[in-house]
C-alpha cells in the first residue's frame, strides 16, 4: 500500500503544479546540513512487481521470501539459479495472496495471536526464541514479517479448504470397505511413504517447470531439505505439509510416478517426472510391505554414549581414541556396560526408551536391524567432523510391532484427504483465472 500512496501523492502534485506556480514565493525550508534520522527507513526496493486484485507484491517481498530458501540451503543459493527461483517465488506469492483474499471474502480471520503461536513453535523447533529467529532471518536478508505472512497464508488456506471444500466432500461406507478389501487382497505387496514437489506447466509447456525442477533437484542433492523446498515451491495442496503424500501403493499414484517410485530406495530423490499438468519431483521416504511384519517397526530402548575431542585435535591424533572407543563398543557387555564406557572416556550417557527403528537415519537402520539386545553400534560421527565428537548406540530393549490393517476411520480419512486435495487444486486454478493481475 506504500507504493500506491506514493503514486497517488505524485499524481496530486502534478495536477496542482500550475496553481502553485502562481502563488507567492515561500520561505525556504530551514534544513540541517547533516540530518540525523530516527526510526527505520523504507527498504531500497519498494516498487510493485505485481498487483493482485489491488494488492501489491514488491521486489523486496520476493527477495525476503527467497532468503528463506537460503536459510534452508545452508546460507546461499547458486547465482545461476536465483533468477528462475525468484520467478517461482513470485508465483507462490501470487497464489498466497489469492488464498488470503479468498479467505477474507469468506469472512475467515487469522488473528495475530494464532500467527504468534506458530512462530513460537517454529522457533522452538529450531532451538531458538522468536526474537532470535527474527535476528537470524534478518541476517539472511529476510524478515519475521515475511515469515508471518507465509504462516497467515497457510492458516487461511487451510480454513478456506475446510469451509468451502471439506464440508462438501463425502466418502461412502462402501468405498471405504472396498479399499479395506483391496488391502487384504494386496497383503505382501509394496507400499511407499512418498513426498512430492509439483510444478504446474500452464498450457502444456513443461520447459520452465523442468528448468526450475532441475535447479531444485540440484539443491536437494547437496543436502537441502525436501520438506522446506516443497513448502516453498510445490504447487500441490500438500505443500503446507512439506509435500507429504503419506503411505501409498503404486496403484494409488499416477502411472508416471508409480513407475519411478518402484525403482527407488528409501532416502532417494527422483529426477523430474512429467505428469499430467506439470512436473513432479518425488522422494521415497520409506518403504514397507502391506500387512507384513517389518522389523524396522520395532521400538527400541537405547543408551547413547557420546565422547568429545579437545579443540584443535586433528583426525590422525583422534584415531587412537576412536580405535579404543570402537574396541570398548565391541565388548560393551550389555546395556549396563554403556555407563562404564562413559566413565572410561569421560563421555555423556543419554537414555531413550521409545525410539522407532525406522525413525533412525537409514545407515543406522541397516546396522541395527540384525543387532540383539545388549549389542552396540560402531562409533559414528556427523560427517566425520571431530567437533561433533563420536558416539555409539547400545540396544537395551527391543519390542517388535505386529502388522495390522488400517482401521475403517483411517481409510476414510485418507480417501477424504485425497478428494480435498484434488478439489483444492481446482479451486486455486479458478482463483487464478478470475484474478486481475498487473505485472510491473
Amino acid at each position: 500500500m506504500v507504493a500506491l500512496a506514493l503514486g497517488a501523492a505524485t499524481t496530486a502534485v502534478a495536477q496542482t503544479s500550475d496553481v502553485q506556480s502562481a502563488a507567492p514565493a515561500r520561505r525556504p525550508l530551514d534544513l540541517p546540513e547533516n540530518p540525523q534520522l530516527y526510526g527505520t527507513t523504507l527498504p531500497s526496493v519498494v516498487k510493485a512487481t505485481a498487483i493482485i486484485n489491488g494488492e501489491i507484491i514488491t521486489q523486496s517481498d520476493i527477495d525476503q521470501r527467497l532468503a528463506f530458501l537460503a536459510v534452508a540451503n545452508g546460507g546461499s543459493i547458486p547465482a545461476e539459479q536465483i533468477d528462475a527461483l525468484r520467478q517461482q517465488v513470485l508465483r507462490n506469492l501470487i497464489d498466497e495472496t489469492l488464498q488470503i483474499q479468498a479467505a477474507k471474502t469468506e469472512e475467515i480471520e487469522v488473528t495475530d495471536r494464532e500467527i504468534d503461536r506458530t512462530v513460537e513453535r517454529v522457533a522452538q523447533e529450531n532451538n531458538q526464541t522468536p526474537e532470535k529467529l527474527a535476528e537470524v532471518l534478518k541476517g539472511y536478508g529476510s524478515s519475521i514479517r515475511s515469515l508471518r505472512r507465509q504462516i497467515k497464508g497457510e492458516i487461511a488456506w487451510a480454513r478456506l479448504q475446510q469451509k468451502r471444500i471439506e464440508s462438501n466432500v463425502s466418502v461412502g461406507d462402501e468405498e471405504v470397505q472396498s479399499v479395506l478389501d483391496k488391502l487384504n487382497a494386496a497383503k505382501g505387496t509394496d507400499e511407499y511413504k512418498v513426498g512430492e514437489i509439483y510444478l504446474a506447466a500452464p498450457g502444456g509447456d513443461n520447459s520452465r517447470a523442468v528448468a526450475v525442477a532441475n535447479q531444485i533437484l540440484d539443491q536437494l542433492q547437496k543436502g537441502a531439505s525436501f520438506a522446506a523446498y516443497a513448502r516453498q515451491y510445490s504447487e500441490a495442496s500438500t505443500a503446507a505439509v512439506g509435500g507429504d503424500l503419506g503411505w501409498v501403493r503404486p496403484a494409488q499414484l499416477p502411472t508416471q510416478i508409480a513407475t519411478v517410485v518402484q525403482q527407488m530406495r528409501p532416502g532417494q530423490v527422483s529426477r523430474p517426472v512429467p505428469v499430467p499438468g506439470g512436473i513432479s519431483i518425488v522422494m521415497v521416504q520409506d518403504a514397507r510391505k502391506v500387512l507384513v511384519a517389518d522389523p524396522r517397526n520395532a521400538v527400541l530402548s537405547l543408551k547413547q554414549v557420546s565422547i568429545s575431542f579437545p579443540a584443535g585435535m586433528t583426525r590422525p591424533q583422534a584415531e587412537p581414541i576412536i580405535g579404543r572407543f570402537a574396541e570398548a563398543a565391541r565388548n560393551v557387555g550389555g546395556c549396563g556396560g554403556a555407563d562404564k564406557i562413559g566413565d572410561e572416556f569421560n563421555g555423556e550417557v543419554v537414555t531413550n526408551d521409545d525410539v522407532k527403528l525406522r525413525d533412525l537415519p537409514p545407515a543406522l537402520q541397516e546396522i541395527m536391524l540384525p543387532m540383539q539386545v545388549g549389542q552396540s553400534t560402531p562409533p559414528f560421527m556427523a560427517g566425520g567432523d571431530l567437533s561433533d565428537g563420536a558416539r555409539i548406540l547400545v540396544i537395551c530393549g527391543r519390542d517388535e510391532v505386529a502388522p495390522g490393517a488400517p482401521t475403517f476411520d483411517q481409510v476414510y480419512a485418507q480417501l477424504n484427504e485425497e478428494r480435498v486435495n484434488l478439489r483444492s487444486r481446482r479451486y486455486l486454478r479458478d482463483l487464478r483465472r478470475d484474478a486481475i493481475i498487473d505485472f510491473r
